[in-house]
């Protein structure tokens, strides 16, 4: 492991360029300690400094869309991608560590009294300060020509397109803020704007980075944003919003959708990425998440990466061991990969003549790939999870260590070679952005467009089917049971779920849930392994386990939160797709609304 340290590079993600953190309160402003404002903006290098910090302040635990292997040891167990996908139907946990997540997933969410001290709410704005900042004056550098300034510019432009995009994520109308504020600024009081308003301030700050930005930096400004970056953050902003305005019953949703397919097509037009394949179909997918280094992988459009010292992570050290998180993935996640049939077919659990959840091996015989490469298969155990001879799963109420509510060991992003690490030491790296979304998000615009070919199928999913030798989606799939009523085609249900299995805890699949209204999937009981008395009682192979079981046609099931307040499960539609705003920012600021539907 040392070797792996000394090697690691030192990033702009890890560098500590003296610009001052940013604090939590609303429009609370950066000041830039030390720079004389009116001597500052000489050179290419001012700029580059100036907007290194702003690499250097997302890459932090303060920014839900950039977390990815949160810092920390403490931070990396709640504030990572894999611990706040207890948030979604994918992930079930009664961890104290998580319970910001799973109450919000449970419909137990509550106004927060105060935004700095409140961990699953994002109502911090220093970033947007250092963002107005340097828009406000990066055209004082007039020794440097305009198409390098506006390389830099194109960078805060992406920026800030994505810290708005998350507000409007999170709470729908928020203040639109364009320029650098002081104490005295009005706009300190200001009141939302619409989120039509700020989307459309989103689109143009994206369009300004794609037209700004390079296709490629210099060699000596490494891992720096380009032009293609920002398309792919404009194809998930403008898929995101197409189907939020689509099912949430506002206009102009086709706008957004045709932005989305055009943007994500002109990614894979461009042949600059591919989908990481060495012809390891039981290996490549998780291969993206155990890596030491993302710096050259040519899916990975925008990764987070770390190093040692300065920037370490503890994802491992979390999901396993004696301080492992109590949770695992959900029986409803893991039903939703498709089977292979034995004419080389691929359908879902409900039609499927090859499926068999009589062990909890069977259930990764014939089953897509990623399966196996997202959940542990006791059989892998080795392989995954670096030991033997531990007779997964582990049970609430069997003696082992890294117990699982659910019986489904989470190991998407568990590295074996990381086990035991402590103090943060961790430095595998994480893709925040990849070529499969690229394609997912091609695929789900057309054919919510509804002008989806067989074409675009073979581009796009089937890219990824092909990494893990699955058999090929074409646009008359059966329909699955399980979303027969659901208002839907059978092909978007299939892109749909294509979407949750590759994409899984990775910050997707709640976001998804949104757009789509479908949170009352997050209402739904929360279910587990099979886990029939017998295994249970004394001589069986989960002796001594206390999992509460609930019966469905004849077999039992782990019934993850019994016992639990989680059990107790509502989506309120009429407010539960957005989040409050924080009772101490509302005192700040009077004008402020409270998010409809909640009352305080």
């Amino acid at each position: 492991m040392n070797t792996i340290k000394n090697i690691k590079m030192i990033t702009v993600w890890a560098i500590l360029l003296g610009l001052s953190a940013c604090n939590d309160g609303f429009m609370d402003r950066t000041p830039v300690n030390d720079l004389n404002n009116a001597a500052f903006w000489k050179s290419e290098n001012d700029m580059k400094v100036y907007n290194n910090g702003i690499y250097n302040e997302v890459a932090t635990n303060n920014y839900p869309f950039f977390r990815g292997n949160a810092t920390g040891a403490s931070e990396s167990k709640y504030l990572s991608f894999m611990g706040m996908e207890a948030v979604s139907d994918n992930f079930a946990s009664t961890d104290v560590n998580l319970q910001v997540w799973a109450n919000i997933a449970a419909g137990k969410e509550v106004i927060p009294a105060n935004a700095a001290t409140t961990t699953g709410n994002s109502w911090r704005w220093g970033f947007l300060y250092r963002c107005n900042f340097f828009l406000d004056n990066y055209e004082k550098a007039t020794s440097v020509s305009a198409e390098i300034r506006n390389q830099y510019a194109g960078e805060v432009y992406f920026w800030r397109a994505w810290f708005y995009f998350d507000k409007v994520q999170e709470y729908g109308n928020v203040p639109l803020i364009t320029h650098s504020l002081n104490d005295e600024s009005p706009e300190l009081y200001t009141k939302q704007n619409s989120r039509e308003e700020v989307m459309d301030a989103v689109l143009a700050d994206i369009d300004k980075a794609i037209g700004f930005l390079p296709d490629n930096w210099a060699s000596t400004h490494p891992d720096r944003v380009n032009t293609w970056t920002a398309q792919t953050l404009k194809s998930r902003i403008c898929l995101y919003e197409g189907t939020w305005r689509k099912y949430h019953g506002l206009s102009d949703y086709q706008r957004f959708l045709t932005a989305a397919a055009d943007a994500a097509g002109a990614v894979i037009s461009s042949g600059k990425y591919t989908v990481h394949d060495t012809g390891n179909p039981d290996s490549d997918y998780r291969a993206l998440f155990t890596s030491f280094d993302l710096h050259n992988n040519t899916e990975v459009i925008l990764p987070k990466l770390y190093a040692i010292p300065g920037r370490g992570h503890a994802v491992t050290a979390n999901l396993g061991g004696s301080a492992a998180l109590f949770a695992g993935a959900t029986k409803d996640f893991v039903d939703d990969f498709l089977c292979i049939e034995e004419d080389n077919t691929a359908k879902p659990v409900a039609l499927s003549a090859t499926y068999n959840d009589d062990a909890i091996e069977n259930i990764f015989e014939n089953r897509d790939p990623r399966l196996g490469q997202t959940i542990l298969d006791p059989r892998r155990e080795s392989e995954m999870y670096g030991t033997t001879g531990s007779n997964f799963p582990h049970l609430n109420g069997m003696p082992q260590t890294w117990k699982s509510p659910t019986g489904y060991h989470y190991v998407k992003n568990f590295n074996p070679v990381e086990a035991g690490i402590q103090n943060s030491q961790e430095v595998t790296d994480f893709p925040v952005l990849r070529y499969a979304e690229v394609l997912l998000n091609y695929a789900e615009a057309k054919a919510e467009s509804g002008n989806i070919t067989q074409v675009d199928l073979d581009k796009s999913v089937n890219k990824l089917r092909d990494r893990v030798d699955m058999p090929h989606l074409d646009l008359n799939p059966p329909m699955d049971p399980k979303y027969a009523g659901e208002g839907i085609s059978a092909l978007l249900v299939e892109i749909r779920r294509e979407r949750r299995i590759e994409l899984s805890f990775e910050n997707s699949r709640y976001h998804d849930l949104m757009r789509w209204k479908k949170g009352a999937y997050l209402a739904k009981p929360v279910l587990g392994m099979r886990l029939e008395d017998a295994d249970k009682a004394q001589g069986g192979r989960y002796a001594g386990a206390t999992c509460v079981t609930v019966e469905i046609n004849g077999k039992k099931y782990i019934d993850a939160f019994a016992g639990s307040p989680l059990s107790s499960r509502s989506f309120d539609e009429n407010k539960n797709y957005l989040h409050p705003v924080p009772i101490n920012i509302r005192a700040k600021n009077p004008n402020l609304e409270q998010t409809p539907g909640w009352t305080e």
